[in-house]
């Protein structure tokens, strides 16, 4: 519940003060993160590796 409330209260700032540019910034390291996590679990990692 309270992810729920955070997410929205982020959105609800880049709403009220226009700030539009962080929601490439945020989806970016969401992604890298995803990938860390990924590359680090998984037998794909060493194709992954070159990645970074």
């Amino acid at each position: 519940m309270a992810n729920q409330s955070l997410i929205r209260e982020f959105f609800s700032f880049i709403k009220h003060e226009k700030k539009w540019w962080m929601i490439p910034l945020v989806v970016v390291l969401l992604v890298v993160g995803f990938l860390i996590v990924f590359a680090s679990s998984s037998p794909l990692a060493p194709f992954l590796y070159p990645l970074f």
